[in-house]
């Protein structure tokens, strides 16, 4: 069962787009990225919005989810996210588990 986090850094002035250089070019992103069970950890910028960038962030579970949250790793962001002044917002999708006989393919 997969986790996807999606969260929304909403900032000032270019904060976001700046927390987020800071968070690749410190390193910080690859050592996520190196964690167990991590799937997906990358920043997209909304087209309609230049003062948020999304994070979509995958885990194989909650388990590696719950590691994550309590390493030294998650200090290092919170320290970022207060640098920038940066509020978020969180959405939490569970990757429902489907067997190929559920899935209908239509064609036109």
């Amino acid at each position: 069962m997969g986790l996807t986090i999606n969260i929304y850094y909403k900032g000032k002035n270019g904060s976001a787009h700046a927390f987020a250089k800071e968070m690749i070019e410190s390193g910080i992103v690859e050592k996520i990225r190196k964690e167990k069970g991590n799937i997906r950890y990358e920043y997209f910028y909304p087209l309609d919005d230049s003062e948020t960038i999304l994070l979509i962030d995958t885990w194989k579970d909650q388990q590696a989810l719950d590691m994550h949250h309590n390493s030294k790793i998650m200090s290092s962001i919170e320290k970022l996210r207060e640098k920038y002044d940066l509020h978020m917002v969180v959405e939490r999708y569970v990757q429902a588990d489907i067997n190929d006989s559920d899935v209908i393919f239509m064609r036109k």
